[in-house]
């Protein structure tokens, strides 16, 4: 049986560039031979033999989807590519690793423990561990909210590249409509000051009145991959007593999945 490359398979007999789109996008998927395979611009363009500008262009629209994750060290395949294979871009990993130490916390603090993960520009509840308390606090394994209103959202967009963060939500530090500006700068500036507290992030009354939070975020070898959150009554949870403890299981969670290189 003959096996076609895909790769030549998208361009005809005269070298002409594939005229779809899609045609275009998985050139630009299949240069990426591996889940760890790490690329710059250059190198996409180079191995996809597509012009850099037009590489650029369509990189940008698939990290927007999630089909590419772009970091400081450049390109690699996102979740929704990962997710092709029938699996959960981990994150079934990084749940079972997280539970018992959610449940500790809990017992440790009386506080709801929450697991999130980002999904563009909101966070997905993973997990949530608590007593009678949990049954007050809004939030739902599955559900969704926002990430830059919960503090496990915002202390992992504090680990991601600010352009990272500005395209999920569409703003632009040129595009004052809407009030557009004035969110971007309040949020890179609480992002700033996350990371100056070593990623410890802090919300009150912002996810559900009367309640505040402490979160840190899960990191691996490329990145946050989740955020970790204490959360209890706004009036009387002590959260920078129990923020180490935070800050502590985070490391773990990182380390059970990743060793000491998380």
């Amino acid at each position: 049986m003959t096996i076609i490359d895909s790769r030549n398979a998208s361009r005809d007999r005269t070298g002409q560039l594939p005229p779809s789109m899609i045609e275009r996008m998985t050139l630009v998927l299949d240069v990426f031979d591996s889940r760890a395979a790490r690329l710059s611009l250059e190198e996409v363009a180079r191995r996809s033999r597509l012009p850099r500008s037009t590489v650029h262009r369509i990189l940008h629209q698939m990290v927007r989807s999630q089909w590419i994750e772009h970091a400081s060290f450049g390109y690699r395949l996102g979740r929704r590519a990962l997710g092709l294979g029938g699996g959960d871009g981990g994150l079934g990993e990084i749940r079972a690793a997280a539970a018992p130490i959610l449940h500790d916390l809990h017992l440790r603090t009386g506080l709801v423990a929450h697991l999130t993960a980002l999904d563009g520009g909101d966070v997905i509840y993973l997990d949530k561990v608590g007593g009678q308390l949990a049954a007050r606090v809004p939030s739902r394994v599955g559900g969704r909210v926002p990430a830059y209103s919960t503090a496990g959202g915002r202390s992992v967009l504090a680990w991601l590249d600010p352009e990272q963060v500005d395209g999920f939500y569409g703003w632009s530090p040129h595009d004052r409509a809407d009030g557009g500006f004035a969110h971007c700068l309040a949020l890179h500036n609480e992002l700033n000051r996350i990371r100056r507290r070593s990623g410890l992030a802090f919300e009150r009354d912002d996810t559900a009145t009367g309640f505040a939070c402490v979160g840190a975020a899960v990191r691996g070898p490329d990145g946050p991959v989740a955020g970790l959150s204490l959360c209890g009554e706004a009036g009387t949870a002590p959260l920078g007593r129990v923020a180490p403890l935070v800050t502590e299981a985070a490391r773990q969670v990182s380390r059970t999945i990743y060793g000491e290189a998380g």
